[in-house]
């Protein structure tokens, strides 16, 4: 099912009303439609400019109706075939609209209840009008939104109850074999049957609502625009629509001005990840702007937004500095009057606060706080507040924004050029927006200023300082060879490698180290070191800066909290940072968010596999993870399914090692360390503060070699011991199963050990190297979640360091 909204401007007349009806038969033919209606163009200004003089006990009210009511019969008259029931009912409705209206003009008081009746009258009699030209033709049905969408009893801003209007949109649309519903947008009716709305851009939230309940597989959201441009095409004539942005850049846009789409409408369909498409009803092939959860991937800014008629406050003065409480007496100043601050900037010296808010209510809210700091004023420790008017906020939009440095410089670089003065700066701490309050005559000089300066084709560059060349260091240099191309025309990135290091030499390329002769520049570089391979990162200072680390290397990943500190993202499938303490590894969380900078281990568990950002989805999704059942050492599943009665461990461990699958020392995996590492990290990602001594550890590898230091004695030690693998092997085939080395975290705990598994398991037929992780969660608490696939080797795992650097340059 889809939910589709038509705007008052796609509505507006008997004709627009046909092109909707053509578009909701075409889309009807391949699924069922909610659709859901605004008042006719301009209606709804209509009846309330009749409410406020029928207030003011002005007789003008009634010709206002009156223009209503005739400007409706029209659509009547020219839509429907058979007229004479429509206009009976539609009578019924005006004439219950006056009624209202009259007891408004002898009390001369408009209250919210009967505002609301008042206000919601358009889309009730747009709705109808419009079922009833849909059921001449479409197997369409009318349902009043009342009897839905259920609030409270704020008649004019009704909060949703979505426990019972959920309920009640599953069980109305379960029975409805209508392939058409209308419905009106706005209204609502609260528990107590009164009818409420859902304020400004009501429609769209309604319909928002539905999607939502509904599991709609889209929101389309029609009116008289091809989408979300990226300025307003009035002003700005090089603007475009913007093909895909994600949810939170288009409450960004919306709330700074973009009146395609009104803020609250996302939230319902962003937790639900319902998608929505912003189409034109009078372009009906235009593919409009589809907002998802991501984002797409074509520059760090998405739109430039303004908003007009703006006043800015200013309260200063000494006796702010380190007094608690100003700020809050100054909000609670204006929320008592209601008044909705849009913009807020402080000094760091808390010498002054600055909030812009609309100039209507700029009057009023001096008075208020006024009244507020009345004693401090007086004393002279707080000035008189400042009013300036004739004011606009301008606003760059864009999640990837915060990744990207000099931003705001090329803003105030461009405006500046152009004259435009700048009276406040705010940012969110988000970062997916930087505003500007300039003079209101600037504006529009402004946004074709900023257009020209961010809406040109471009490439984003990323800065790689690679360390580790070697298996999985070589392959994933072959991979960046071999994708270049790719990676500039598709995905617009740029992705050089400006240094690379192994443990003897390092060598730095400001313009790219060429990747066709990496070995070459390599010998030919300087010595090595941690801290000087670390120090010329810093001194190079360049863009998108992002460190790779290739290792197993403990001292390697000791580095990671430095890189972090100078914003430069970490991507690494060492494993050793993510295991170490408890109290490492939760600082390196922090301080990646702290500087902004991407900490990105996916490889460290399953290579290439998806195990880690699944699993980070899930948490963040707001399920739990209850139990982790996995195989997760690539290398041992290869030895356990390729050792036999024929072959002895020591020739299938070589094989191994020679094949790439283990580590430099195949004793780390071979011991069972390196599974208690992963397992270990899966559990601290899924919120538990768990340390690597708290995983038991049932080795099968003899006590002597365990203790061996070097790789020779180790593999001498696998000759020695044949017979003690060989039994491992004759137990578990006379039981019918295979071996496998298997990872379990259950409650709290967590151990590792090889197990017998039966034929029945999902583990019995993991092949080669493969890896396969079972979640049970809140959501998969009988059928876990599985993930699987190939877990080792060198070019699974140079891909997964692939996809990290992909993550940063999205991110």
């Amino acid at each position: 099912m889809k939910v589709l909204k038509f705007g008052g401007s796609s509505v507006k007349d008997a004709n627009s009303i046909q092109q909707v009806l053509k578009i909701i038969e075409s889309l009807s033919k391949k699924e069922k439609l909610a659709v859901v209606v605004s008042a006719f163009g301009n209606t709804t200004n209509q009846l309330i400019k009749a409410a406020q003089l029928a207030e003011q006990k002005s007789n003008d009210y009634i010709n206002v109706v009156k223009s209503i009511e005739q400007h409706h019969y029209q659509v009547i008259k020219e839509l429907i075939h058979q007229k004479e029931e429509v206009y009976k009912q539609s009578e019924v409705l005006f004439n219950e609209l006056k009624t209202i209206y009259q007891g408004c003009f002898l009390l001369e008081e408009v209250t919210p209840k009967a505002m609301a009746l008042i206000s919601g009258f358009g889309e009730r009699i747009s709705s109808y009008i419009i079922a009833e030209a849909a059921k001449q033709n479409l197997d369409a049905v009318y349902k009043d939104s009342r009897e839905l969408i259920v609030t409270d009893t704020n008649y004019l801003k009704a909060q949703v109850n979505f426990e019972l209007t959920n309920k009640k949109c599953q069980d109305f649309f379960d029975k409805n074999e209508y392939q058409i519903t209308i419905l009106p947008g706005f209204i609502a009716k609260s528990e107590n049957g009164q009818t409420t709305t859902l304020g400004r851009g009501g429609s769209d939230y309604s319909a928002a609502i539905y999607a939502a309940a509904l599991d709609a597989d889209e929101l389309q959201i029609w009116t008289d625009v091809s989408g979300m441009f990226t300025a307003n095409p009035a002003i700005v004539k090089q603007a475009f629509p913007i093909a895909q942005i994600s949810y939170q850049e288009a409450m960004e846009m919306s709330h700074f001005g973009a009146k395609v789409i009104y803020p609250p409408t996302i939230q319902p369909v962003m937790e639900k990840q319902v998608p929505i498409r912003i189409k034109n009803t009078f372009d009906s092939e235009n593919v409009g702007t589809l907002i998802t959860q991501q984002t797409s991937e074509n520059g760090s800014v998405k739109g430039i937004s303004y908003i007009e008629n703006i006043s800015l406050l200013t309260l200063e003065g000494s006796g702010m500095i380190g007094v608690s409480g100003v700020s809050k007496r100054l909000f609670e100043a204006l929320s008592d009057e209601n008044i909705n601050v849009i913009l807020i900037t402080q000094a760091s010296s808390e010498h002054s606060i600055c909030v812009g808010i609309f100039e209507e209510d700029a009057q009023r809210a001096a008075q208020k706080i006024h009244q507020k700091f009345e004693i401090e004023i007086a004393q002279h420790k707080i000035d008189p507040v400042t009013v300036e008017n004739d004011l606009s906020i301008l606003a760059l939009v864009g999640d990837n924004m915060k990744n990207h440095q000099g931003l705001s410089g090329k803003m105030f670089s461009a405006l500046g050029k152009n004259n435009v003065n700048i009276r406040a700066i705010a940012q969110g701490a988000s970062e997916k927006n930087i505003s500007a309050v300039i003079k209101q005559s600037d504006a529009k000089k402004a946004l074709n200023t900023l257009h020209e300066q961010f809406f040109e084709e471009k490439i984003k560059q990323l800065n790689l300082f690679v360390t580790g060349v070697g298996n999985v260091g070589n392959r994933f240099l072959a991979q960046l060879y071999q994708q270049k191309e790719y990676l500039l025309q598709n995905l617009k990135l740029n992705i050089r490698v400006v240094g690379i290091s192994n443990s003897k030499k390092m060598a730095f390329d400001e313009n790219g180290i060429d990747l066709n002769n990496w070995q070459e520049a390599l010998n030919n570089g300087s010595r090595a070191g941690l801290q000087l391979f670390f120090d010329e990162i810093k001194k190079l200072n360049l863009r998108n800066s992002v460190f790779v680390d290739n290792t197993a290397n403990e001292a390697v990943s000791e580095m990671y909290e430095d890189y972090l500190r100078n914003n430069i993202a970490v991507v690494t499938c060492n494993k050793i940072a993510c295991a170490s303490d408890l109290e490492n590894y939760k600082k390196l969380k922090k301080v990646s968010q702290k500087y902004n900078a991407p900490f990105l281990f996916e490889t460290n568990v399953g290579a290439g596999l998806p195990i880690i950002d699944t699993l980070k989805n899930l948490i963040a999704s707001g399920d739990r993870v209850h139990k982790i059942q996995a195989v997760l050492s690539g290398t041992l599943n290869f030895v356990f399914n390729n050792f036999n009665q024929k072959v002895t461990f020591h020739d299938v461990v070589t094989q191994a090692q020679a094949e790439g699958y283990t580590e430099p020392d195949p004793k780390i995996d071979l011991s069972g360390i390196d599974v208690a590492r992963k397992i270990l990290i899966l559990a601290r990602e899924s919120g538990n503060d768990l340390e690597l001594s708290d995983i038991k550890n049932n080795s099968f590898l003899p006590e002597k070699s365990l203790k061996t230091t070097n790789n020779d004695d180790f593999y001498a030690s696998l000759h020695e011991f044949e017979a003690h693998f060989q039994e491992i092997y004759t137990k578990a085939a006379a039981e019918n199963c295979k071996l496998k080395y298997v990872a379990e975290f259950s409650e709290g705990n967590a151990k590792v050990g090889l197990q017998h598994i039966p034929s029945n398991h999902p583990f019995y037929n993991l092949e080669g190297s493969d890896n396969i992780v079972l979640f049970f969660t809140d959501r998969y608490p009988v059928q876990p979640l599985q993930i699987k696939g190939a877990g080792a080797g060198a070019d699974v795992t140079a891909s997964g360091i692939f996809a990290d650097v992909i993550r940063v340059a999205n991110s």
